[in-house]
């Protein structure tokens, strides 16, 4: 889904108010940061987006001659736009799921999901996102922490489980990479 600013501007409103609602605290976001020496929590971000596999999904992989290997170019930008998918591969009966070859895009019993752009791009990314949304996201599971679930197989019931600290650290990480313009495309409903 690509947002307006306004519509930015609206679901940050509406996450801020219903923490207000709930005693969060609604102290300003951190600031885009880009030098990692100067603020320990953006390495202590990248630490445990390295550990908790972030990447395996969220940056897509490029052939090389040694197989397939993430594309440091397009890190942590989620499904690229360009890459468009066939129709939706039958899957047997159970709980299975198949992954593109980026390793960015799902199809599995809720349908097809898509890695996010998780850089700090202000447009397509998270670089527009306030701290309190992206904690409330990581708590709910709900997109934008209040929307529809997040979709396998993004893990966020164990995400969830973090510290505020981790989350803020995360949340730090993310705002200091290069931003990646790249417009995901949204999930697709499973066809019943």
């Amino acid at each position: 889904m690509y947002l307006t600013w306004i519509e930015k501007l609206v679901l940050t409103l509406l996450a801020m108010v219903s923490l207000a609602a709930s005693g969060c605290s609604l102290a300003p976001a951190a600031a885009v940061q880009r030098d990692p020496s100067k603020f320990p929590e953006i390495e202590r971000g990248r630490y445990l987006v390295t550990v908790a596999g972030c990447n395996d999904c969220h940056t897509p992989l490029k052939m090389t001659a040694n197989g397939p290997v993430p594309d440091e170019s397009r890190l942590l930008s989620g499904h690229p736009e360009n890459v468009k998918l066939g129709a939706q591969p039958k899957l047997g009966n159970g709980w299975m799921f198949a992954g593109s070859d980026t390793m960015t895009a799902f199809v599995g019993p809720w349908g097809v999901s898509y890695a996010r752009n998780l850089t700090s791009d202000e447009e397509t990314g998270l670089g527009w996102m306030p701290l309190e949304m992206f904690i409330q996201i990581m708590r709910t599971g709900k997109h934008f922490g209040a929307g529809r679930p997040i979709l396998p197989p993004m893990p966020v019931q164990n995400y969830g489980l973090m510290p505020d600290e981790d989350l803020k650290a995360i949340h730090a990480y993310l705002l200091s990479t290069k931003p990646v313009k790249n417009h995901v495309p949204e999930s697709v409903p499973a066809a019943h």
